[in-house]
């Protein structure tokens, strides 16, 4: 796996997101890993298990996101300085989930 496709986003900058809140949903080909039977594309749902406020979002809907690289930027309150570094990630959990008319790939098709 060499990153995700963004599907859709469920949260945008400035938003007070609770603990279990909706962050985005994505999408991860693995046709390149190995031969396989089933379809090789599982998607997925990024959760919150903290209260933030989302500050800045690096996503858009049919991006790609490489491993490591920065999603979004969170912080516990709505005017926290920026320019800090990050004391930790934010924490997340994931779901698998299946594919709905709200994502970007059913749009293309």
């Amino acid at each position: 796996m060499t990153g995700a496709t963004v599907e859709c986003l469920h949260a945008k900058p400035g938003d007070n997101l609770k603990m279990g809140s909706k962050l985005f949903d994505i999408s991860i080909d693995l046709s390149s890993a190995f031969a396989q039977e089933c379809p090789p594309i599982s998607f997925f749902r990024v959760v919150l298990r903290e209260a933030v406020y989302l500050r800045k979002l690096e996503l858009a809907p049919g991006g790609f996101s490489q491993l490591d690289e920065q999603m979004a930027v969170f912080s516990t309150s709505p005017d926290e300085d920026l320019g800090e570094s990050a004391s930790r990630p934010v924490r997340t959990t994931v779901a698998g989930i299946v594919h709905h008319d709200g994502m970007w790939t059913g749009s293309q098709l």
